[in-house]
């Protein structure tokens, strides 16, 4: 679950499957990594790296904006099934 905003992406966005995917805000703006993808990490591309020094690290770093939302949506799923099979 440690690359969770990216995992949602990839498994939305078929086409970011396998690359390296970093959710978080512009580089133009002081944007930092919220969350990046195995294949950034692998770069060295990890949370709280300021969004312009992940680019330098990745030149293909796909950057998506996150969607807090979604993520609420989706992490709501996950621990919904995490209760229907765990004992508490």
């Amino acid at each position: 679950m440690d690359a969770f905003y990216a995992s949602v992406e990839q498994r939305d966005r078929p086409e970011l499957r396998g690359r390296p995917v970093a959710v978080g805000g512009s580089p133009e703006s002081r944007g930092v990594v919220a969350a990046a993808s195995y294949e950034a990490r692998a770069h060295g591309v990890r949370s709280a790296t300021p969004m312009s020094r992940a680019l330098r690290l990745c030149p293909d770093l796909v950057v998506v904006p996150p969607d807090f939302g979604k993520y609420r949506a989706v992490s709501s799923q996950v621990f919904a099934l995490y209760r229907e099979v765990t004992s508490r």
